[in-house]
């Protein structure tokens, strides 16, 4: 990486000062979150933190939301920050990078104690959005992604005061940088956020809990099974306190700062899942699919949850087809998340040993490498050879692969009747793997094949790469 004199500077005096590491290929994120109102953004702060070393933070926001309209509580970050502190230096025997916790005392700031709108307009200010304005004036080449776990009027009061006092030339490149997924619409400045900048790249499950939202959204699958979502399929024992007993709260000063579920676990945390550098998700692309679900771009049809008719296209719920534990099929938007369950809750759990233990005592991710491009080109009745040679383990444990045809992810999807399924990839769990592209793909697409390479240590922790193959007739 080649960086110019100035930034150079920047980045040594972060790395020196604040203990940053500054990577330009780590997602810039801004969080704000309406920690306090239930347990779950205490959860997910604790996983966010023990990933920390996967992004750069800018801003840890304490908000409002319909669930907490006239406080906010950055005091219960500070404390997550403190137990985050007394581990991150086992954490970096693990994967350097991460953040000292003096860099991130220095990003826990608070919003208005107003709900929604009413903290939305001129004399609004607060430091939280000023930190977000001036992290979104930065000139940086990496987006910043804002993960809305509350309400999000510190967003909405910094568009509003970057609308009203700069050129619109400013206003179009200040929200060209912002990347927004929020947990459904916790007030009322979500849907006018969406209606007054119809060019802010926007994830949402749009929607108000007072109208039965959270039932509906896609981010509910995280572990919302017997609570908001209501559904089967998945393997709740691993969402559950028991488990979460075991593999977390177990787990040191960090792990003693994950409080019991009251409702379900870690809500929020869909919201940065996908920006985890696993192999298998481009946030860029959330129709691509990964551990914090699948999005598709399209004006949503009202709804009796909605504070008001939808305007224009955003990310929005996707479905997925997926095998489940219990062997039957299950097609909906929650799916995009929890066919991923075993994977990432794995993963938090191998973490949180990071924070205690020495590295030849836990268990690290494999490497998974493809041995050829992971864009290919091919027309209906190809073969299609696929190699993970040259994919490894740190710690030497023994790995297997699956190969399997994520056909949501593609523009192409084969008429074969053959439910989840459609497309047979012959030695599926080899290395070496083949595919035949179907002859009744009759125009231009894409197929996605994901390789999910898992090791055997304990717990077993999987990492992914994709390849997309350009299908033209």
């Amino acid at each position: 990486m080649i960086l110019r004199p100035a930034i150079r500077l920047c980045a040594a005096l972060l790395l020196g000062v604040f203990g940053i590491a500054v990577a330009a290929d780590r997602p810039r994120v801004f969080v704000l979150t309406d920690i306090e109102n239930e347990p779950d953004d205490q959860m997910s702060m604790v996983r966010f933190l023990v990933y920390a070393d996967q992004w750069d933070v800018e801003g840890l926001v304490a908000t409002t939301s319909l669930h907490q309209k006239d406080k906010v509580a950055p005091e219960r970050i500070r404390q997550i920050v403190e137990s985050y502190a007394r581990v991150r230096d086992n954490l970096e025997l693990h994967e350097q990078g991460f953040p000292a916790a003096t860099a991130l005392r220095a990003l826990i700031v608070a919003g208005r104690p107003d709900y929604g709108m009413k903290a939305v307009g001129k004399g609004m200010d607060s430091p939280g959005s000023e930190l977000l304005i001036a992290a979104g004036g930065r000139e940086d080449p990496r987006p910043l992604w804002i993960t809305v776990w509350g309400g999000p009027n510190v967003l909405a009061q910094a568009l509003w005061k970057v609308r009203a006092t700069r050129s619109r030339k400013q206003l179009r490149a200040f929200v060209a940088r912002l990347r927004v997924y929020t947990i459904s619409d916790q007030d009322d400045s979500g849907p006018w956020i969406r209606k007054n900048f119809p060019d802010l790249f926007y994830i949402a499950s749009p929607g108000f809990h007072g109208g039965g939202a959270y039932h509906y959204a896609l981010w509910s699958g995280i572990s919302g099974d017997r609570f908001h979502g209501r559904f089967s399929g998945a393997n709740f024992a691993i969402v559950d306190n028991p488990w979460l007993d075991e593999h977390v709260r177990s787990k040191g000063p960090l792990g003693a700062s994950y409080p019991q579920v009251k409702f379900m676990m870690e809500g929020d945390t869909p919201s940065f899942l996908n920006l985890i550098g696993n192999g298998l998700s481009d946030p860029g692309h959330p129709d691509w699919g990964g551990w914090g679900g699948r999005y598709e771009s399209y004006t949503p049809r009202m709804r009796k949850w909605f504070a008001e008719p939808e305007t224009r296209p955003f990310w929005s719920d996707a479905e997925d087809e997926v095998l489940g534990v219990d062997g039957n099929w299950y097609t909906s938007n929650k799916a995009t998340i929890w066919r991923w369950r075993e994977a990432f809750q794995n993963d938090f759990a191998a973490r949180m040993d990071w924070t205690i233990r020495p590295y030849a005592e836990a268990n690290h991710p494999p490497v998974a490498k493809l041995a050829h491009s992971d864009h290919l080109d091919a027309k209906p009745g190809d073969r299609i050879a696929l190699s993970a040679e040259g994919s490894s383990d740190p710690d030497d444990d023994s790995l297997s692969c699956q190969w399997f045809y994520y056909p949501e992810a593609g523009t192409l999807a084969a008429q074969s009747g053959r439910t989840g399924a459609p497309v047979e990839i012959e030695n599926a769990h080899n290395r070496e793997a083949s595919i035949v592209v179907p002859k009744n793909f009759y125009k231009p697409g894409t197929m996605h094949i994901i390789l999910a390479l898992r090791d055997d240590g304990n717990p077993p922790l999987t990492r992914y790469r994709r390849v997309i193959v350009t299908v033209t007739p």
